[in-house]
């Protein structure tokens, strides 16, 4: 046993050493002492250990006992705060409480202290992981002796929208599948979309439509496919042989449908699928056949860019369904970050239905013009943008926009009276002229990319006032009246840190929305940092302390990084959230990892040789930005410690639920376990309840069931509405990263739950191409079959 004395005893001095260089920095810097005085401690167990003193137990004991009191007084008795503070040391420990260890030191080999501390670690951790996976299973019943018959109407057994209604509430009357027969849900089919035709992995983030007894959905490069709903076997499928280049995230999240009034339901293109293309281009499909509809703009399509700048490829495209109201196609399109001034315009078009003819453009650079652009110009460059879903109410007569901010994203010296106005804003625009009739801006003088991501929810509160429920990544949902765009939930303008960047100035007041609760995660501190060890947590600190943190919306500065919390992936993103339109319950899935972000100097910038994308790429816009034409570039990247593990503490992803009538929050549940993630990109394997980002949305159902995927982890779940409480969950080929959607199959008399198991790779979830359906087992279900 020498040579393992020594061998740990060299281990412990190389981690004393790299404590003792990133302690003493970090007390530099008015941090914690401890990890400095923790490296000293364990120098002097190490010499103890080199030497074969029994003393090393005793110094190293005492070092456990002053560590367990440091954690508990800087965390309490929070677990993983806890873990990350103590279990390095403390599995140190227990191989240092093993008899044979002992006995080489000269120690008794048990004493009643020995022996009852190795015995109390080895029950805490089998019987943590028994905890962990006793927990795991799936606790829903699988009582098959009641099921619900058919929905009363075909309309609640079908899914029409992106959100199955225009006002994007993502809620299915459909009440078959229960808290008390969810456990029996079983895979009824499974879709694989096929090789990619470029050969490139494609982004599979759809949310398929279920109308008419068709499944239709689109993948990442923009084929259209109609499926049988009840077996998954395809109808047909459309090759849109989309231009990829320069597009580095191949996307289409969904289709939209329209049925042409009082046609002939034989007649060609009656109803008509519509795919907005990764290549700029709008088309219509017959709905039956899966063919263009020649009268649709030229041979059944639009080129979305007419009008536009010139960029290079990829600059701009479209990534969400257009939004359908009023007989018209509404869409934005995806601009690429961070580039340069003058990027491709952020202009909102409506397109006829039936014809593709532009019916209006809101240029909000030229609003006076609302007409394609004269020979010779263009819509005005580099305004916000909506990659975003769109909702509608056809009874007001409006379309409800998201956007962004005016691209570049983190400064703002360029930008005109026209997109400081609108910039991550919610805008309702008039559905027949596209003027705006108001605006609600998120956040002012945006400069963190906090664009408006998720999709604007429409509902009626229970005093019958029309809502509008706006989810952000700054983690604040805001209520406004939907007709107006008034605050129905309280909305203040609080101070928040300006500017230190020379002319990158910053709003000094930001609104927030103190009416409901707020998504943005624990405020970070030092005493948040967290690490797996002792070193990446110390790492951590020491970053936290040399960057600049002023709380909520900390600007950005040239000589030093800032923390940026909630960082951009929220907060709330494009998942947006579910309601129960009935009880005015919302369920809402959010992340909590911030960003590390500084500005970096036009001298430094050309040094490193930024400059923008002639093809865009993941790299040109998920490392540092060149900016071009602003003071700045910027280095964005979210705060990972060493081992690529979230610097702040977990969890990383919660999932609740909220009373919209009286602004309670009813509950919240970390969201996904550790089984697919870990240190260095390694998954444990292990279901810990840890709390993972995620990235998606949700359905809830009549039955007061919420159904989501969107974890890191590769897992649908099924929680209850009102408690929280997991009730089911199915395993995924790769993360369920897209909203689920639900419908009544008339054949076989069966709810379906269907979700595009994508994966993600900016929340690193893995990779499939498969679409897949869950449902109960088929049994004798006559009735079902009836409507």
């Amino acid at each position: 046993m020498t040579w393992l004395n020594r061998l740990l005893a060299v281990v412990l001095v190389l981690l004393s050493l790299g404590l003792i260089w990133l302690g003493g920095q970090l007390l530099l810097e008015g941090g914690s002492p401890y990890y400095l005085a923790c490296a000293f401690a364990l120098v002097a167990v190490a010499w103890l250990l080199w030497r074969q003193l029994k003393r090393a137990l005793y110094v190293y004991g005492a070092l456990w006992l002053i560590s367990l009191a440091w954690s508990l007084w800087e965390s309490g008795l929070a677990f993983w705060p806890l873990l990350g503070r103590m279990g390095l040391l403390t599995g140190i420990g227990i191989w240092l409480l093993l008899p044979w260890v002992r006995r080489s030191l000269g120690a008794k080999p048990v004493t009643r202290l020995s022996g009852g501390l190795l015995a109390g670690a080895l029950v805490a951790l089998l019987g943590g992981l028994g905890w962990t996976f006793w927990n795991d299973r799936i606790t829903g019943g699988d009582d098959l002796s009641s099921l619900a018959t058919a929905p009363i109407s075909i309309r609640d057994g079908e899914w029409h929208h992106y959100g199955n209604v225009q006002a994007g509430q993502r809620f299915s009357p459909l009440d078959q599948i229960t808290r008390a027969n969810v456990g029996a849900l079983e895979e009824a089919w499974r879709f694989s979309t096929g090789t990619e035709p470029n050969g490139q992995p494609a982004a599979f983030q759809t949310t398929p439509l279920m109308i008419d007894n068709r499944l239709y959905f689109c993948t990442g490069y923009n084929d259209v496919i109609a499926l049988d709903p009840e077996s998954g076997e395809q109808i047909w499928r459309f090759e849109a042989n989309a231009d990829t280049t320069g597009v580095f995230g191949q996307n289409c999240r969904g289709v939209s449908h329209f049925a042409m009034p009082d046609a002939n339901a034989a007649q060609s293109c009656a109803a008509r699928i519509y795919t907005a293309t990764i290549d700029s281009r709008l088309i219509a499909l017959d709905a039956q056949t899966g063919q263009p509809c020649s009268g649709f703009g030229e041979a059944g399509e639009v080129d979305l860019l007419r009008g536009m700048s010139k960029a290079p490829p990829g600059y701009y495209h479209a990534t969400s369904p257009p939004t359908i109201v009023s007989g018209k196609l509404v869409i934005g399109g995806w601009v690429t970050d961070g580039q340069m001034v003058g990027e491709p315009s952020g202009v909102i078009r409506a397109f006829d239905a039936i014809t593709g003819e532009l019916a209006w453009a809101w240029d909000m650079g030229a609003p006076e013009k609302t007409g394609e652009p004269e020979a010779g110009e263009t819509y005005t460059p580099g305004t916000p943008n909506s990659w975003s879903v769109m909702s509608a109410d056809e009874d007001l007569g409006l379309v409800y926009v998201p956007l962004g901010n005016a691209t570049p994203d983190y400064t703002g010296l360029h930008r005109s009276p026209e997109m400081e106005t609108y910039s991550s804003s919610v805008v309702a625009l008039d559905a027949a002229t596209g003027r705006p009739r108001w605006h609600f801006q998120t956040t002012h003088h945006d400069i963190w990319d906090y664009d408006v991501a998720s999709q604007p929810v429409l509902l009626d509160l229970a005093d019958g006032r029309p809502a509008l429920l706006q989810p952000t990544k700054r983690g604040e949902m805001f209520m406004l009246d939907r007709r107006t765009g008034e605050a129905i939930a309280q909305v203040d303008e609080l101070p928040v840190a300006t500017s230190n960047a020379e002319g990158n100035r910053a709003s000094p007041t930001q609104p927030f929305s103190v009416g409901l609760p707020s998504f943005e995660g624990p405020r970070p501190s030092e005493r948040n940092m967290w690490g797996i060890a002792l070193l990446d947590q110390a790492w951590c600190r020491l970053k936290f302390r040399q960057a600049r943190f002023d709380g909520h919306l900390t600007p950005l500065e040239a000589d030093r990084a800032s923390i940026v919390w909630p960082g951009s992936l929220g907060g709330n993103n494009w998942g947006s959230v579910a309601i129960d339109p009935g009880s005015g319950i919302v369920f809402v899935n959010s992340s909590h990892v911030i960003n590390y972000n500084r500005l970096i100097s036009r001298d430094e910038a050309d040094r490193m040789g930024l400059q923008p994308a002639e093809i865009a790429s993941f790299e040109s816009v998920a490392g540092p930005v060149p900016q071009a034409g602003t003071p700045y570039a910027a280095s964005v990247s979210p705060f990972l410690s060493p081992l690529v593990a979230p610097c702040i503490e977990p969890p990383y992803g919660l999932v609740s639920a909220v009373d919209l009538n009286s602004g309670e929050l009813l509950w919240q549940r970390p969201f996904g376990t550790a089984r697919d993630s870990g240190p260095l990109l390694m998954p444990l394997g292990i279901p810990i309840p840890m709390g993972v980002p995620n990235i998606g949305g949700a359905v809830v159902t009549g039955s007061g069931l919420a159904f989501i995927g969107a974890t890191q982890e590769h897992m649908i779940r099924a929680y209850d509405l009102r408690t929280g409480e997991e009730v089911w969950h199915g395993r995924l080929p790769a993360g369920g990263n897209a909203t689920p959607m639900t419908y009544w199959s008339p054949k076989s008399g069966r709810q379906f739950i269907v979700i595009a198991a994508g994966g993600h790779g900016g929340i690193l979830s893995g990779y499939s191409n498969e679409l897949i359906a869950y449902a109960l087992p088929q049994a004798d279900q006559t009735q079902g079959d009836e409507r």
